[in-house]
């Protein structure tokens, strides 16, 4: 499948690259963009696709600028919903990915921009990334996850300074807030972000989506109920293949062949 928007890159090991390529537009989400990352998560969300994506944008200064405001200049209010709509399904889409995420932020991340990092497992940025969630300044507000993901990051008490402010804030700072996992020097950034995706890969898959159902599922529970889930999830790994051959693996020291059943 060819791609007008996107950039996609098999790094081998099961790890997919997908760099945002718009870059005379700032890499900005417009519908084109929506309807073919709507598309590719699908087509990666289908079993043995891939094991862990490195999602990026081309170019080198902007990861993604958020929504395309020149495209959204003169929309009707319905055509602004309907827009809207697709940014939800394929924000949806990529939550619902059965394999982790890492978002390589190579430059800036605002507005939509940066809600689509924090709907991935964890974040890497280059040294003089910048993001921000500026809607305020636009009569809007974050409408992809942006509120709650970054609340759960950096706290409540930050979220609200970011998001009742709209300023921007650095990679260097987005670490100190929880926000950004790792900041890395520009060259470094994508192949980091690939050597963790390649570790990643390298682990039993059907434990890692277990993990990730896990922590999705227990965001808004705790005690007693946060740790039946855990242990339904631990449970319905007990009877795999793929947790025979990891600990036969490991008795004769060898390399695991997972088969994700």
């Amino acid at each position: 499948m060819t791609h007008e928007t996107l950039l996609i890159e098999d790094a081998g090991d099961g790890v997919i690259v997908v760099a945002l390529n718009r870059p005379a537009a700032g890499n900005s989400l417009s519908t084109k963009m929506a309807l073919e990352l709507l598309a590719l998560w699908r087509q990666l969300g289908e079993p043995g696709a891939a094991r862990a994506i490195v999602l990026t944008g081309a170019g080198g200064k902007i990861f993604c600028a958020g929504a395309d405001l020149k495209e959204r200049d003169g929309m009707t209010d319905d055509q602004w919903v309907d827009q809207h709509r697709l940014f939800e399904a394929m924000r949806d889409a990529l939550v619902a990915l059965p394999v982790p995420v890492i978002c390589a932020v190579n430059g800036a991340a605002y507005g939509g921009g940066c809600e689509i990092a924090l709907n991935c497992d964890f974040v890497y940025a280059a040294q003089g990334a910048r993001f921000a969630l500026p809607e305020v300044k636009l009569g809007i507000m974050p409408g992809l996850g942006g509120v709650q993901n970054l609340a759960r990051a950096a706290g409540e008490r930050r979220a609200r300074e970011i998001l009742l402010t709209g300023d921007p804030f650095t990679a260097e700072e987005g670490a100190g807030y929880g926000v950004v996992n790792r900041v890395c020097a520009p060259a470094d950034l994508v192949p980091e972000a690939v050597a963790t995706a390649c570790k990643i890969a390298g682990n039993a898959p059907l434990s890692i989506r277990n993990i990730r159902r896990t922590l999705d599922a227990t965001r808004v529970l705790s005690g007693e109920a946060a740790i039946k889930v855990e242990l339904e999830h631990y449970d319905a790994l007990t009877p795999t293949d793929d947790r025979r051959e990891g600990v036969a693996a490991w008795g004769e020291k060898r390399k695991p062949d997972w088969k994700g059943r």
